[in-house]
Parts: structure tokens; sequence; C-alpha cells
């Protein structure tokens, strides 16, 4: 039987292109109505389609029918219209080559029930998408489906000859993470007892997410989770078609499935992607990333080093503070060139003076500087978990690039699971994935043995950024909520920079470098504060 029943399907039908595929459209709802649907879906251990059901349209309080609209005709008057928006969509797209027109339209797809790795692919396409991944805070992943645990089991792995050694792996970490959660949560609780001004819905959501935090570690990439997606159709296209060219089956697999779904919404903006030219598209890729990969391993790549920094500047413009005011003076009318000379002859006091009335009297992170700021970059290397990386790798402006998930650059075991005393099993289940981990690298690519990988594991990645972009990272990474491992990340990246420039690190004020215990107990106090306001005024 399925997950919904014949009435409520008939229901579900109205606002998806499917109700009983893993893979499915957003339809017929307001941006606002698919907006919030996806933030819930982020932090639920529902289906887009179950919330949808039973915390929108059942819930009275929601007043669903009156902002959406009764829509009894269901979804067939959505594809009547996007039919007759096709032969128009045609003309434009195909007829006059104007790709841009395809980023004014866009639509929602939901991916269920795909590995985590999978979701790092899709979010590499981060200009012109907005995804949103379900957390490993908030939801424990310890449920199982018929007596297995929830991890990617493609055809791909379980048949070849390292397959009984991936799924002995994956339920070994799946298990240590259910036998280890009842015993961190009483070691939390006996170390943080509830305060009389929390409440009992704050004080057990903090510790969930401190649970969740601690025990993270030791989720497989191939854990299986949920995402959303909401992107125009130039997006999308792009997206599919780097999908289907992946060196992953289970990627290649989504592509067909979301094409199939999005040729429902906005079939014009993604026919591309794997016609005739998409599919030259996707040999090219294949062809430059075979080619690259195998001249840099034969001619190239030293041994990787396993010693590495956690966070490293490697690269910066040592002009910066001149590169500002030269954009500042531009700004406020100044030829460039004149700008520039302008620049290098100021003294320390004059520059200060103009950066300081530049940057203004911010009050909080959400006050940026202007673009000058854009004008100097920094480049960082970085050495962490998978989990630091899962965590900084959504920010959209800036240029980042990873290796491929390996264990061959050690793990990190949180500080607290050491203080319960319970690091040994913890460690055994992670030496035990580094040994799964190279049998089926051996056995079949490092591509599909990144699914064997924990978040624990480090990984290599860059990223490039401007100052101003280094401003909303910094500030926005460093707040108490946030995980420690990418607290601890964000504080060294600004360390690093006040290093070489710290005139203009000053003015990267709202970084908070304090210590933090139990990260999200003030955000749950608000949210305390927030529902207690909401409350009272229904009541009014």
């Amino acid at each position: 039987m399925g997950e919904f029943s014949k009435e409520e399907a008939t229901i579900l039908s109205r606002y998806f292109t499917n109700t009983d595929k893993n893979v499915f459209g957003l339809i017929n709802l307001p941006q606002v109505v698919a907006g919030c649907l996806f933030s819930r879906y982020s932090r639920s251990k529902k289906s887009a389609r179950k919330i949808l059901l039973e915390d929108f349209i059942q819930d009275p309080n929601m007043q669903f029918e009156q902002i959406v609209g009764a829509q009894k005709e269901g979804a067939q008057s959505q594809f009547i219209a996007t039919k007759r928006a096709e032969e128009f969509y045609e003309r434009v797209l195909v007829g006059f080559g104007d790709d841009s027109v395809a980023e004014l339209g866009g639509a929602h797809v939901a991916l269920e029930q795909i590995s985590i790795l999978a979701t790092k692919f899709i979010q590499d396409s981060r200009i012109g998408a907005s995804p949103l991944e379900k957390s490993t805070r908030y939801v424990y992943f310890d449920e199982k489906v018929d007596g297995k645990y929830k991890y990617y089991r493609g055809e791909e792995l379980i048949s070849s000859p390292a397959g009984e050694e991936y799924l002995k792996i994956c339920d070994k970490l799946f298990d240590a993470y259910c036998d280890l959660q009842p015993k961190v949560i009483a070691y939390l609780q006996k170390k943080y007892s509830k305060e009389e001004n929390v409440s009992e819905r704050a004080y057990t959501s903090t510790i969930r997410a401190k649970t969740c935090d601690l025990l993270r570690g030791l989720l497989p990439a191939s854990t299986l989770t949920n995402m959303g997606v909401y992107a125009n159709g130039r997006a999308f296209e792009y997206l599919l078609t780097k999908m289907y060219a992946s060196n992953l089956p289970e990627i290649n697999s989504l592509a067909s499935q979301a094409q199939s779904e999005l040729s429902i919404i906005i079939p014009s903006f993604v026919k591309r992607a794997n016609d005739k030219y998409g599919i030259s598209m996707q040999e090219y890729m294949k062809d430059c990333r075979q080619k690259t990969s195998s001249l840099a391993k034969e001619k190239f790549l030293p041994q990787a080093q396993k010693d590495a920094q956690e966070v490293q500047l490697v690269d910066y413009d040592k002009d910066a503070e001149q590169k500002i005011i030269s954009a500042i003076l531009f700004e406020c009318g100044m030829d460039y060139e004149e700008a520039i000379k302008k620049a290098s002859q100021m003294q320390g006091g004059e520059r200060k003076q103009l950066l300081d009335a530049y940057v203004g009297g911010r009050l909080n992170r959400r006050h940026k500087p202007g673009r000058a700021f854009e004008h100097p970059y920094y480049t960082f290397a970085f050495c962490a978990n998978f989990g630091q990386y899962r965590d900084l790798h959504r920010h959209r402006m800036l240029t980042q690039a990873r290796q491929l998930l390996s264990c061959d650059f050690g793990y990190d075991v949180p500080a607290e699971i050491i203080a319960a005393g319970l690091d040994a099993e913890f460690k055994s289940a992670l030496e035990d994935a580094k040994s799964a981990y190279e049998k089926i690298n051996r056995q079949t690519n490092p591509f599909l043995a990144q699914y064997a990988v924990p978040m624990a594991y480090k990984l290599k990645w860059h990223m490039r950024m401007n100052l101003r972009e280094a401003f909303h990272f910094i500030e926005l990474r460093s707040t108490p909520q946030g995980h420690e491992d990418y607290r601890r990340v964000t504080i060294k990246m600004l360390k690093e920079i006040e290093k070489v420039h710290p005139s203009l690190a000053n003015y990267i004020k709202f970084a908070n470098t304090k210590d933090v215990e139990l990260e999200r107990l003030e955000a749950e106090k608000n949210i305390d504060k927030k529902l207690e306001r909401l409350n009272a005024e229904k009541k009014q």
C-alpha cells in the first residue's frame, strides 16, 4: 500500500507532479507556500508531500484553502497552461536562441532518499539555484525501513566485488550512531541540566541538536536524505547536463528523473539538457575531466601531505586597501586611472577616514559595506572534516573546489565524545570505515568508494572569496548557534585576514569568537518567545 490513501493522493495531485515517486515537482502553489514547505522540509523526517498534507492542508490554523484556492480541477489546468506557453517559449528560446528567457521561469523540485554525496554534487551548481537539504542537526538518522538502515544501495556498489564489504561497514557505522545516541544524551543531560528559565521544548531541542552534532561524524556519505531545489530554467538545464555527465550512476539516474518531472513544469527550459546539444556538452565535460585527471596523475601529482593545516591563507591581494580606496573614489566620480594614482598617494590617516565613512556605523551583520570591498580577494585552503565542508559549502558568491572524499587525511573526534568516555566505540567504527574504504577503492573506483566515507574524515578543498563576501561568510558562520566545528574554521579564517590586513579585518566587527557549549540554546529561547507572541496574538 502506498504512503497515501486514494482520497489523500487525489488532494495531493493538485500540488505535485506525482504522488508515488521519490522525485517530483511542485505545482499550483504560490511561491511563499512552496518556500515555507521546503523550509519545514529541511527539519523534518516527513516527506514533502506528507508535510503539505498534514501540516498545511489539514491544519485549520494554516487557512490553506484561503491562501491557495480550491483548485478543484487539479493538476490538469497547470498542464494545459504549460502546453500553451510551450509554443511561445519555443519561438523565443529556440528560434532566437535567447537563453536568458529561461532565467525568468523557475520550478521547485524535491529529491527524496538520495545520498548525502549526491546532494553535494547538486549544490555545486550554486548560481541560479537555491537548494535546501535536510539537516543532520535537527533530525536523528536512526530509522530503518524493512529492517534496513537508510543508505544508498545502488547496484553498481551492491553487485561489485566490494558489495558485501560496503554493506557491512555502512551497517556498522549506523549501529555505532544508534548505540551512542542514548549514551550521548545521558551525558549531555548530566552535564547541562535544565535551567528554570528554559522551557522543556527548548531544552529537549537543544540537547537533540547537540547530540546530532556530536554523532554526525559517524554518518557515511551514503546516508539517505531529502532535499528541495528551487532554480530558474537556465540553472536547471546546466545542472541536469552536469548530472548526466557525472561518474556516479546515482546522479545520472537522478538527472533523468528530475528532467522527467521538470518537463511537466518548464519543458522548454530543460529540453536541451539531454538532446543532441546536451549530449555533446556531456561528452565534452567527461572528456576534459578524464584527460586532465590522467595527465595530472601521470606527470604532475606528488604524494599528498597527510598533515595539512585545517585552515591556511594561501593567496591574497597585498594591495587590498589601495584597491578598495580606488574603487571608492571611482564610485564618487573620479576617473579610474586617476583614482588608482590618488589611492597610492594617500596617507594612512586619510585612507582610514575614507574607509570609516564608506563602511559606516554597522549595527549588525546584515549591514554590509559597499561593492568596493569586492575588489581584494583571499584564497583559503582547508583540510577539515566532511561535516565542516558540508556546512560551509552552501555559500554561493565564491569560488570553491574539493577533492574526492577519502580516508587519507585522518578524522576528528569531538572533544565531548572523548570527555564522555565514548571515544573507543567512535574510533573503532571510523577505523573500520578506513579499511573498508581502501578495499572498496581497490575493487571499484575512487568515485564509488566515497559512499563509504564517514563525515568525521577530513578532505581538502579551497575557497576564493572577495572581502565583502568574507564579511558575510565569517560573521554568519561564527554565530553562537553554529556547529562548533565550522565556527572554529571560520574564526581561523578571520585570524588569517587579521595577520595580513589588520586594518580591514577591524571592520568585520560582528564575528563571534567566544566559546559556546550548548550552541542552540539561545536560539531555542528566542523561538519560545516567538511562539508566546504568536499564541498571544491568536487569543486577541
